[in-house]
């Protein structure tokens, strides 16, 4: 019976999993990041409008170096929100730290809960 099981399995094919590309790290790093912004270059108190899939975001940055934000747009973010900004990722593990990216999602903590974006279509810098 264990040889009709094994035998059984031998036909199987290996299972493959299929990973974004930009989710390689050796891709990531090789990213021009041009289709965005770094908040922690930003000067602090400028204003950001971010459209992702779903939302439009509007962002204040208090301090960029710690990611420091208030944001509203959303469902999560009906009213300006202290907010702390992690980076632009794919959803696993990478993070690309402080950054908003057109094609990624923001990372967020905000109340102590981390809330991830639908991907980022456009980022804009207000000038006022």
């Amino acid at each position: 019976m264990a040889e009709s099981k094994q035998q059984s399995t031998q036909h199987l094919a290996p299972r493959q999993d299929s990973v974004p590309s930009g989710a390689i790290l050796d891709t990531w790093s090789d990213l021009p990041w041009t289709d965005g912004v770094q908040v922690d270059r930003i000067v602090d108190m400028s204003k950001l409008h971010v459209r992702t899939r779903n939302s439009l975001y509007e962002i204040i940055i208090i301090d960029g170096f710690s990611g420091e934000i208030l944001i509203r747009g959303g469902r999560f973010f009906p009213e300006l929100t202290p907010a702390n900004l992690q980076g632009a990722t794919l959803g696993g593990s990478i993070c690309k730290l402080r950054g908003i990216y057109a094609g990624f999602r923001m990372e967020l903590i905000a109340s102590g809960s981390r809330t991830l974006t639908t991907p980022v279509e456009s980022v804009e810098v207000i000038e006022e």
